[in-house]
């Protein structure tokens, strides 16, 4: 288990490198979203069909949270990958949110 400063370290590293990829997406013109960084926590908006992702990081608890698709989403930090993941899939921060994103834009993806 990570202390505060640990934690806060490495999500601090993790939400950097995932607005950092999300901005160099969102500079292709098809990407269909936006992206907005206020006080820690990264927004990601959708137009059509309209929809927000909430992304920030839980200290009390040592856990990135995603709020997408009408679901909410905890990661945990892996020490052996150096990185936050989703438990019950394995997958990376950084996948999640790519993942997230594609079934935003897929046919019949559910409406905020």
């Amino acid at each position: 288990m990570q202390n505060e400063q640990e934690f806060r370290r490495a999500s601090e590293a993790a939400l950097e490198n995932l607005k950092r990829h999300l901005f160099a997406r969102e500079e292709d013109e098809q990407s269909g979203f936006e992206v907005e960084e206020q006080g820690g926590v990264l927004n990601i908006l959708f137009e059509d069909p309209a929809a927000r992702f909430v992304i920030t990081s839980n200290t009390p608890v040592r856990q990135i949270w995603i709020s997408a698709l009408a679901t909410s989403f905890k990661l945990d930090w892996d020490a052996k990958r150096e990185e936050f993941i989703l438990p019950r899939s394995g997958e990376t921060l950084r996948a999640l949110v790519d993942r997230l994103i594609g079934e935003q834009h897929a046919p019949g993806a559910s409406q905020l």
